[in-house]
């Protein structure tokens, strides 16, 4: 029987800091057949250059489109009434992320914009008779992952064409909070973030997936130098970097400042 190990990276958002450590930490283990990173690389953070030249450097590794991609990849800051997310063209805090898209744009130059545009929608992996789909939220959406009931249907869709397939294992990102929810033979996991989590323990985090003749989820959260990331927030002052150092600091999104 076969069998593969994955490692796993997501919402880095600019941290470099945070992707630095998780990088050393994922180098050290010497069974990890391959790197998947769930997106949403660059943007909301201080050091997006630093963070598309680490990412770039990676060998063996997939890379995932998430929501901040497809804003840079689409120019937002250039259409009429931008929003994001649900929220009001006219509210402050939506101004000023779209203001950091368009810094983290200019920043990470044609050559980050073209490593956006490489970036997938979904990646499927099928080892013996598991399916793993890693998506950054939903392949049908990507600000909103799949409820258990929209999984079960995709399940159901899916299996119809694979009927080997025993175990279904959809992984996402974006939500930067920890998930594992199951039902029958299916399961939905989500580590939290590499660069910002939201969960209140403001430690990074990346997971390893091992699938095929076992089954293996592992969230590692670590420590890293969390005031570097902050300084550099503070030396730079990127738009949103306020709200942005607070949400470092406390791991939960803080658009109190």
């Amino acid at each position: 029987m076969s069998r593969k190990t994955f490692a796993i990276i997501t919402d880095v958002h600019g941290n470099s800091a945070s992707l630095k450590k998780a990088l050393e930490i994922i180098n050290k283990r010497s069974n990890i057949d391959q790197i998947i990173c769930l997106g949403d690389y660059f943007a909301l953070g201080p050091d997006p250059m630093g963070c598309f030249e680490l990412l770039n450097s990676l060998s063996n590794c997939v890379f995932i489109r998430g929501n901040h991609e497809r804003y840079l990849i689409e120019k937002l800051w250039t259409h009429e009434r931008p929003n994001l997310e649900g929220m009001s063209p006219d509210d402050p805090i939506c101004k000023e992320i779209i203001q950091n898209e368009e810094w983290t744009a200019n920043i990470i130059g044609k050559k980050g914009r073209e490593f956006c545009n490489n970036t997938r929608i979904a990646e499927r992996q099928i080892v013996d008779d598991t399916l793993v789909e890693f998506t950054h939220a939903w392949y049908q959406r990507d600000e909103i992952p799949p409820t258990i009931n929209e999984a079960t249907a995709w399940k159901n869709h899916v299996s119809k064409a694979n009927e080997k397939i025993k175990n279904f294992i959809f992984i996402h990102g974006h939500t930067h909070i920890p998930r594992k929810e199951k039902e029958d033979n299916l399961m939905i996991l989500c580590q939290g973030a590499t660069g910002l989590p939201f969960d209140e323990d403001p430690r990074g985090s990346i997971a390893f997936l091992t699938i095929g003749n076992e089954f293996n989820w592992e969230i590692v959260r670590f420590e890293y130098d969390r005031d570097k990331t902050i300084e550099m927030l503070e030396k730079i002052k990127p738009p949103f970097y306020k709200n942005l150092q607070n949400t470092v600091r406390f791991a939960t999104i803080r658009n109190d400042v």
